[in-house]
């Protein structure tokens, strides 16, 4: 099976994470999450952008232990083109790859803004 996940065609380049933990974090924790992106959905806490390296990201979920706050999913967020339906941002794709217990899946999800 030779799933193409499409990495960037540079192995060096940040890969853009979605870690989603349950409460709600304001935009002050930012700094402390390494400059990720903050945002609320639906109770929880959305904390999106570039992650280096494995160990960069484990690091920011020892953070989130830390917090005590409980760690709902991680998902890679699949570069989109320049503007993508549904997210309003640039380079930021609606499908996602989600790790959890039994494996990987993919997803669709759309974003509202209010």
């Amino acid at each position: 099976m030779g799933d193409n996940l499409d990495r960037p065609a540079d192995p060096r380049a940040p890969t853009t994470y979605r870690i989603r933990i349950a409460g709600q974090l304001d935009a002050r924790w930012a700094a402390w999450f390494d400059g990720l992106t903050i945002t609320l959905d639906e109770g929880d806490t959305l904390l999106t952008g570039p992650v280096v390296d494995q160990a960069a990201l484990h690091g920011l979920l020892r953070r989130v232990r830390d917090l005590g706050l409980p760690l709902v999913s991680v998902s890679l967020v699949e570069p989109g083109p320049p503007t993508t339906r549904g997210t309003g941002q640039a380079g930021v794709s609606d499908v996602e790859l989600n790790v959890g217990v039994g494996g990987l899946s993919t997803s669709t999800s759309t974003t509202t803004r209010r």
